[in-house]
């Protein structure tokens, strides 16, 4: 399967495409900034369908969750389905081609629609009166080869023919400096001076699932917490602490956000506002997570994937914190 996104699609959208395609297969290899690669064969096996309802499936999942459509192809082989996602129209679709159909569906195409075959190769071969990929599957290998130079001449001859033995090969997806930020900020503003400590906690619990879920979304991780407490009169108090473990889960960034606010000794203090920001963010795929075996842990990790999962759809607002539901109430 050869999924194309749409043109300057955000970063984070991106990986959410990603992880929608590694719920249909594990076998995923990102072509960024917008396209991906997925090996069906287990898949098919797994759910019992065929490639084009994968496809389709993928099409309601992307709409429904991220609003976003999405051009599959589906076919043996990387350059089939590559060809195929090239030849539908935007927004989305998904076109599967069948193992025995591929010479003849690929022999109208204009051969610049073979997927490989770059503006320069396709006027060079036009030039010697080749313009579909039928005509430049019957014509010798050798002397494509002379149009073309050897490797690449090779490799189109075969390619329009449909065979291409490249493998889907999973990789993680590059991050650099640039692509996303090195820390992400959350903030309370109180309307009026409080000094209710539940008040504060429920507020600040408020900060770690928005920043939980913010930095998840990046498919990014916080190595420490920085906590900033301003005061009526203009006053601020601020602290950092590392993470054991660099994080974006609730429960570790929650522990640590209660131990700084511990650690501020609050008492009578009248409050204005709170600020937490997780610093020196990292790509999650870069950071090695340990197996746990507490399964009540386990249990509320896979909670808060399905929580990550009803916010993308239907806003961040969907579900809130047990505190802050009970001070609403």
């Amino acid at each position: 399967m050869h999924v194309r996104c749409p043109d300057r699609l955000p970063g984070d959208v991106y990986r959410q495409v990603l992880e929608q395609l590694a719920e249909l297969s594990p076998v995923v290899q990102a072509l960024p900034p917008s396209a991906a690669l997925v090996e069906l064969k287990g898949a098919l096996r797994y759910h019992g369908v065929d490639g084009r309802r994968l496809g389709e499936v993928l099409r309601v999942r992307t709409i429904s969750r991220l609003g976003v459509d999405v051009r599959v192809g589906i076919g043996p082989s990387i350059t089939v389905a590559a060809t195929a996602s090239g030849q539908i129209t935007e927004p989305g679709g998904v076109l599967a081609v069948d193992p025995g159909q591929v010479a003849d569906w690929l022999g109208p195409l204009p051969v610049e629609a073979l997927h490989g075959i770059g503006p320069c190769q396709a006027q060079d071969l036009r030039d010697y009166g080749v313009h579909c990929v039928g005509l430049l599957a019957a014509v010798p290998p050798a002397t494509v080869q002379r149009l073309l130079g050897g490797r690449a001449g090779r490799q189109v001859a075969d390619r329009a023919r449909g065979i291409d033995p490249r493998p889907v090969t999973p990789r993680a997806l590059p991050v650099t400096p640039r692509a996303l930020p090195a820390s992400a900020s959350v903030r309370r503003t109180f309307p009026r001076h409080t000094l209710d400590g539940a008040a504060v906690r429920a507020a600040l619990l408020d900060l770690v699932v928005t920043l939980a879920l913010q930095l998840r979304g990046r498919g990014q991780v916080a190595r420490g917490l920085t906590l900033t407490l301003r005061f009526a009169g203009g006053t601020t108090w601020e602290k950092t602490r590392r993470l054991p473990e660099a994080s974006a889960h609730d429960d570790d960034l929650r522990a640590l956000a209660y131990r700084l606010i511990d650690a501020a000794g609050l008492q009578r203090g009248r409050l204005t506002g709170i600020t937490l920001k997780g610093e020196d963010l990292v790509a999650a795929d870069q950071v090695a997570e340990q197996i746990s075996f507490d399964g009540a842990r386990e249990a509320r990790l896979v909670a808060e994937e399905v929580s990550d999962r009803i916010r993308a759809k239907f806003g961040p607002g969907a579900i809130r914190p047990a505190t802050t539901l009970l001070r609403v109430s």
